[in-house]
């Protein structure tokens, strides 16, 4: 465990971006590869809650490689607590295949590195794949996950064909901002 950390303690202050204010600044810390895939809103009834942006670590290319770290940044539209944030992303992973001993390891995980959010605010979480995923709240680190199923599970609430936003999805997954 101590060694999946360092790796991806590692990983994260070797990537990079050239994208200001849009990732995290560990992410810009390395070389240039960081680019924006899509971008879409999130409601809920009506209510606009986040804007989600997909970043993807990555050359050029019309298709999303499986194998690449991405950074989902959200930008929260209105105050959110923590326990909403954690219970909501439970329910989803559960949603989509996750089961209740897997939740209750997470839950604890969950409640570590997710803030509550305030409208303005971001949240930014770095998958990679194969190994687990960081968290950010504005440009402050919050920790990271070592579990490599957690991190596909929970960026499948936005990017499985199962998402529950249809529309945000492709809209994520729409590709390279030209």
């Amino acid at each position: 465990m101590r060694t999946l950390r360092a790796a991806l303690i590692s990983f994260l202050l070797l990537a990079g971006s050239t994208l200001a204010e849009a990732v995290p600044e560990a992410l810009r810390e390395g070389e240039n590869g960081w680019r924006q895939w899509g971008s879409g809103e999130m409601s809920w009834w009506g209510l606009a809650l986040y804007r989600a942006t997909l970043w993807v670590a990555a050359p050029p290319g019309g298709e999303l490689p499986a194998d690449v770290p991405t950074a989902l940044r959200l930008q929260y539209r209105r105050d959110i607590p923590r326990d909403r944030l954690v219970q909501s992303s439970l329910d989803e992973m559960r949603r989509l295949g996750a089961d209740e001993a897997q939740l209750a390891r997470w839950q604890g995980e969950l409640q570590r590195v997710l803030p509550d959010v305030r409208e303005g605010e971001t949240i930014v979480g770095v998958h990679y794949p194969g190994q687990g995923a960081a968290f950010y709240h504005g440009d402050r680190r919050r920790g990271e996950i070592a579990d490599a199923d957690f991190a596909r599970l929970f960026f499948a609430i936005w990017l499985d064909r199962r998402s529950r936003s249809p529309a945000l999805r492709a809209a994520l997954l729409q590709g390279p901002a030209l």
